[in-house]
């Protein structure tokens, strides 16, 4: 009896010595399978700071100093397991026409000069096959997401060029509602998507393109659920319930994606995954707008009024908890299968506490272990989720280019 009490304590004891941390869990799940992240704007974040002049920033090194940091380098990408990007070729809503398309390609040419820039670091993948075998290889896969469909100028032969060159999504609005589709942020024209937006989605299907539903309209989210033929995403939205903020996705359309099979990627944005945040954003607008009314023309008078207004309300934080809380309430109402992670890193002022950069992205999945997640749940939301859609809208457009012609 002693000896196999002796067994047991031993055992016991090793079981303990070897048990995984949440935070080891997070980072052994984060090298077996390819961490996506449907959003990060850095693309025009070097536009602000150094007018796409690369070779004046150093991203193999800590950028996260000084007066205009970065959440974005190399030593904080590789800390924080990131296997593929979507780089965001954003240009702003008010660009319009050829200024906006012009915009665009200048932001495509800044990926893959970055690409070309850090070889050892990144690659262009074109496929989903290639996000998984870069991803092997120790790089990160790196896909470019147009962020408003503002940028093609209302031409397919745009869109498809924009395909040509690695556009691997493409948001069909940004904040303002185009002549084709209607915006979560601006007023609705169109009650969703007219006759042009639905065949600008049918060739999007035949090309391969994903058709990203992070700012439009509800309506807009249905039109295209119910045409498309492929799963669409949201690169860096939330859940409408959980967060009432217009950017984020309803439960209507959250079931629709069990049939439909896309992904939410769940964006850090404070004012998307907190009450506080945004509560606190609506009053900094309206501060802006008395401002703008009590000084008109008089832009730094305006800029110190809302300073002053600031400095007597801080910025309240959001927290990973708050993200987490998210992924769990899609979880509850879409499933598993359909969540992903969308940060919008460089696209935003403040960050969640302890989502400070892409460093960060391990704590997240440590605090969804804590939560009882499981190994094969960490891996889809991780990534293999978006790989399953990237599939399935390879296999459509396959199809498709057989039955259609551009």
């Amino acid at each position: 009896m002693r000896y196999i009490a002796a067994v047991l304590v031993f055992t016991l004891i090793a079981v303990c010595a070897t048990a995984e941390t949440p935070d080891k869990r997070a980072e052994r799940i984060l090298r077996e399978v390819p961490l996506i992240d449907g959003h990060n704007d850095l693309p025009w974040r070097m536009r602000e700071k150094v007018s796409n002049q690369l070779a004046r920033i150093d991203l193999r090194s800590d950028q996260s100093g000084g007066g205009d940091p970065l959440h974005t380098d190399v030593p904080r990408l590789r800390h924080g397991r990131l296997g593929a990007q979507f780089w965001s070729v954003y240009v702003p809503a008010d660009l319009k026409g050829p200024e906006a398309l012009q915009t665009t390609l200048e932001q495509i040419d800044v990926v893959r000069r970055l690409v070309a820039a850090y070889p050892d670091v990144l690659e262009i993948a074109d496929s989903s096959e290639d996000v998984s075998r870069i991803h092997k290889e120790g790089k990160i896969a790196s896909m470019i997401g147009v962020e408003g469909g503002h940028s093609m100028n209302g031409s397919l032969a745009v869109l498809r060029l924009f395909h040509a060159l690695g556009a691997r999504y493409m948001t069909l609005t940004h904040s303002d509602t185009t002549a084709w589709a209607d915006s979560a942020t601006d007023d609705p024209e169109h009650d969703g998507l007219t006759p042009f937006g639905l065949s600008v989605i049918a060739e999007m299907n035949r090309i391969g393109m994903l058709v990203d539903l992070s700012h439009v309209s509800t309506a807009a989210m249905h039109d295209v659920l119910d045409a498309s033929l492929a799963p669409a995403i949201f690169s860096h939205s939330a859940a409408r319930a959980v967060t009432d903020h217009v950017r984020n996705v309803p439960d209507e359309v959250l079931r629709r994606l069990k049939t439909t099979d896309g992904v939410v990627m769940v964006t850090f944005v404070p004012d998307f995954v907190s009450d506080a945040a945004r509560d606190w954003g609506i009053e900094r607008d309206a501060q802006e707008a008395r401002a703008k009314l009590a000084h008109p023309g008089q832009k730094s008078r305006q800029q110190e009024a809302v300073a002053r207004w600031e400095e007597q309300h801080p910025r309240p934080r959001a927290s990973i908890a708050d993200v987490a809380k998210h992924i769990d309430h899609i979880r509850a109402i879409a499933g598993i299968d359909h969540i992903g992670v969308g940060s919008d890193f460089d696209g935003i002022s403040s960050t969640p506490a302890g989502l400070e950069s892409v460093a960060d992205f391990p704590k997240l999945f440590a605090e969804l272990a804590r939560r009882g997640y499981g190994d094969d749940d960490l891996r889809k939301i991780a990534g293999l989720n978006v790989l399953r859609v990237m599939r399935k809208a390879e296999a459509a457009a396959a199809g498709l280019q057989k039955e259609r012609t551009p």
